[in-house]
């Protein structure tokens, strides 16, 4: 098994479990290889990332009370933030360790360069006090940088990092170290969601803002437009040129940038014409005819979305016919070996619809998906948050 060098560990997952009966760290750590294999594919399996170098030792800490058991689980990453977000959601889907029924949530990824770089920072600014002489254009050029890096504050609850976010116009970016970079090239109005979910410190921000939601040019990148747009009044989409994430572009790269940002409605255009065409390409003449997609009123919306109550904080689907009579009630993980049939509406779940449920959905001839979320737009189903 290949170790992570602590030089490499970019973020650190963190995340908290409760199992109705008793187990110990072995079957955690069994659970997590286990019940997340075949869910990312060959290249995101968990054991092999780990014999690769790209995730370190898993540590858990558990405790067991009354009968159950809590307890805590990280996991260091070497990876981008989208491949690690990934892992992290995945872990979420896992409903069993051992013998026992258990939910794992997420609690937070912590980018543990960003405290590397403070240091590294007042670390350099003394170094460079104590050289004395040098060129001063250089100096006073570097430690204003630095300063103005520096001057990055917190707002809200959530304690989010942001610069002065006075003006009436407010730059949404995903993290910290997306924040610091903003600063440094002279850009203040910003804040950041310090991750993928959406803060109701920002959700309420973008009721009184006019608000630019400035995303890596990655998958990562287009969930979070989907997720925040779905969420929140954003008014303009930008995105950082592609392969590249916002903490790492250069001063001329964000101006280009938020120079070329789109209406919401424009952004989603582009991407429906962008998902025709890839479809398109991909779909041959000999493959069956796609089921008509028909998709739900409002009145039909507000009635699942009473009926899916009664599913919360299971991993449970439910799926309803066009009358939205209750056809059956299933596992998720169980959905695959449902037949196709044309009776099938509806699928409703309360929580992420990953690829493989909308690829399944697909098959199906389902028309509607209700859930918290979804991590693709490139589907012809109609796609409905809750």
């Amino acid at each position: 098994m290949a170790k992570i060098a602590p030089t490499s560990i970019k973020y650190i997952i963190y995340a908290k479990f409760e199992a109705e009966g008793a187990i110990e760290k072995p079957d955690v750590i069994g659970a997590l290889f286990g019940q997340t294999e075949g869910l990312l594919g060959e290249d995101m399996e968990m054991r092999e990332l780990q014999k690769q170098g790209k995730i370190g030792r898993i540590d858990v800490n558990l405790e067991s009370e009354d009968g159950k058991t809590i307890g805590d689980i990280e996991i260091p990453s070497a990876m981008d933030k989208t491949e690690t977000t990934l892992i992290a959601a995945a872990l979420e889907t896992i409903e069993k360790i051992g013998p026992s029924e258990t939910k794992i949530v997420i609690e937070k990824i912590d980018d543990v360069r960003g405290s590397k770089r403070d240091y590294i920072m007042d670390r350099a600014k003394k170094l460079l006090e104590g050289m004395g002489g040098g060129d001063l254009k250089d100096m006073s050029r570097e430690l204003g940088s630095a300063s103005r890096a520096s001057s990055i504050k917190t707002y809200g609850n959530e304690n989010l990092p942001c610069g002065d976010i006075s003006e009436k116009e407010l730059i949404v970016v995903e993290g910290r170290a997306d924040v610091v970079n903003m600063l440094r090239q002279r850009i203040k109005n910003v804040i950041a969601m310090n991750g993928v979910k959406l803060p109701e410190t920002v959700k309420e921000l973008t009721k009184e803002k006019e608000v630019t939601l400035f995303v890596d040019g990655d998958r990562g990148g287009k969930l979070i437009i989907k997720n925040v747009t779905e969420n929140a009044e954003v008014d303009f989409i930008a995105i950082a040129p592609e392969g590249k994430e916002v903490e790492e572009l250069t001063s001329k790269e964000i101006l280009q940038s938020l120079r070329k940002k789109v209406s919401v409605e424009e952004y989603f255009e582009r991407d429906r014409r962008t998902g025709r065409e890839i479809r398109t390409r991909e779909t041959s003449s000999e493959k069956p005819k796609k089921t008509e997609i028909k998709k739900m009123t409002e009145k039909e919306k507000e009635k699942v979305r009473d009926q899916i109550s009664e599913i919360v904080g299971t991993k449970a689907a439910i799926l309803f016919n066009q009358d939205l009579e209750v056809i059956k009630k299933l596992p998720i993980s169980r959905l695959g070996y449902f037949k196709p049939s044309e009776d099938i509406y509806v699928l409703a779940i309360n929580d992420t619809a990953l690829p493989n449920i909308i690829k399944t959905a697909e098959r199906l001839g389902i028309s509607n998906i209700v859930a918290k979320n979804f991590t693709t737009t490139y589907t012809d189903i109609n796609l409905v948050s809750l």
